[in-house]
């Protein structure tokens, strides 16, 4: 989850009407969270969100212990519309299992999905905040407005290939993915709350269903930090996973991140830490620009109008 370009949307907010597009003047990434933002890239804008981790697990019941590393990426790129956004996302894991008697090694593609996400709603769209030039108290007071999130939802697909060790069966599969992600901008806007529902794997024998929720804070405007929790139940596994990490944009197109996560259970535990870089390619994109009417001098002034997912992270 989730930059800090919020800063200047919510002044922006404060003095004008507003219709909001996806691009950010600072890049707007997903990592290091898990969670998927309401919002997407914007238009002919590609993003790449990469990074390595490393995984311990163990069992108490099976009695074995895992070690190994991952490699995740995430290729994001905004098509025909500013609410539309194409999505690849695959990791890679290589692992040892050592048990009583034996020791194995496996590594495959953990994860292929292809999908696209589009966003149905956005509350801040021609959206028009006054200031009450009379009152301090009015202007600071709670916005009940920013309760209602955004809405977005994702359809994608699991592509599983034949004899993969993470993959519920020995079988090549295509099986459908789809997400409900809601997305608040909260208190004086450093405050980014998203949540995903997700269904995954419909129609296989093994259908899983879960959630994952992020809290992100835009700290400077280079460092913000995020906590998470992350569940997910069916038949062939379930878990809990709680999550933080940090976050440092580089410049307006990069990020470097940092995170740890743990299961709240122990069959398996999990431990796994990561670092993370993302960029991003905006060189096409074309600024969304409104005229506002000075109400002095009727001369018109011209806005670029953005929106984060989260703060100075996501």
């Amino acid at each position: 989850m989730k930059h800090l370009k919020l800063f200047l949307s919510c002044t922006m907010m404060a003095f004008c009407s507003i219709n909001y597009a996806q691009h950010t003047d600072e890049i707007n990434s997903n990592r290091p969270g898990e969670t998927m933002s309401a919002f997407s890239v914007g238009k002919s804008v590609i993003q790449v969100e990469t990074g390595v981790y490393g995984i311990r697990q163990k069992h108490s019941i099976l009695n074995y212990e895992s070690n190994g590393f991952g490699v995740d990426a995430v290729l994001r790129w905004g098509v025909f519309s500013e609410k539309l956004e194409l999505i690849a996302d695959l990791q890679y894991q290589n692992e040892t299992i050592n048990s009583l008697f034996s020791s194995t090694k496996i590594s495959n593609l953990k994860q292929t999905v292809l999908g696209a996400k589009y966003l149905i709603y956005d509350p801040f769209k021609n959206y028009e905040k006054k200031v009450n030039v009379y009152s301090w108290k009015a202007n600071r007071a709670f916005n009940w407005r920013q309760l209602v999130p955004a809405v977005s939802v994702f359809a994608g697909a699991n592509v599983t290939m034949a004899d993969n060790p993470y993959a519920f069966d020995l079988q090549s599969s295509i099986s459908p993915k789809i997400m409900l992600i809601t997305q608040n901008h909260l208190g004086d806007g450093k405050w980014v709350f998203v949540t995903n529902i997700i269904a995954d794997y419909i129609g296989t024998e093994f259908p899983s269903y879960g959630y994952v929720l992020t809290l992100t804070r835009g700290i400077t405007q280079k460092w913000s930090g995020f906590v998470e929790n992350q569940g997910y139940k069916s038949d062939f596994y379930s878990d809990a996973i709680v999550r933080g990490g940090t976050a440092y944009l580089l410049n307006k197109d990069m990020q470097i991140d940092a995170s740890i996560s743990t299961s709240l259970k122990n069959t398996p535990s999990i431990f796994y830490g990561g670092l993370g870089f993302s960029w991003r390619y905006d060189a096409n994109y074309k600024e969304v620009r409104i005229n506002i009417d000075s109400p002095k001098s009727g001369s018109k002034k011209s806005k670029n109008n953005n929106t984060s997912k989260t703060g100075s992270k996501n």
